[in-house]
């Protein structure tokens, strides 16, 4: 029975406290980039990429600015667990568009700082927008 409990201690440790103790480690902020060249120029992709953020979005974010059709900055609605802006910058770029977004995020709770970090990873939602954008311009062109 003393192995048992021994066993399930150290498993808790593991998958409790140690999330836990990580997470409290890393800073809270962290910045995130992803870019990638379109073969659209700046004015037809824009309508793309503002769609795309309405089709991902699930009410936790807003836009807070844009300046159609070079730029556009978002941010979460309502901060609670993680808060951050994400600036969209579209750039012509030999006769299409370099478009980079850049997220500034935060991550206020250690456990999730820690799942963000080493499970879902920091670029993963980046790279879900990238992916449903490209799909979106190929699917529409």
């Amino acid at each position: 029975m003393k192995i048992i409990l021994l066993a399930v201690a150290a498993l808790v440790v593991v998958v409790v406290l140690v999330p836990v103790i990580v997470g409290f480690m890393l800073p809270v902020a962290h910045v995130a980039s992803r870019e990638q060249h379109f073969d659209q120029s700046p004015e037809q992709l824009w309508p793309y990429v503002v769609a795309e953020f309405h089709r991902s979005n699930d009410g936790n974010y807003r836009i807070a600015s844009q300046r159609p059709p070079s730029e556009l900055v978002t941010e979460v609605a309502h901060p609670k667990f993680f808060g951050g802006t994400w600036t969209y910058t579209l750039t012509p770029e030999n006769g299409g568009t370099h478009l980079t977004i850049v997220e500034h995020g935060e991550v206020y709770n250690p456990v999730f700082r820690f799942l963000s970090k080493f499970v879902f990873g920091q670029q993963g939602s980046l790279a879900g927008f990238f992916s449903s954008l490209d799909k979106a311009v190929t699917n529409r062109t």
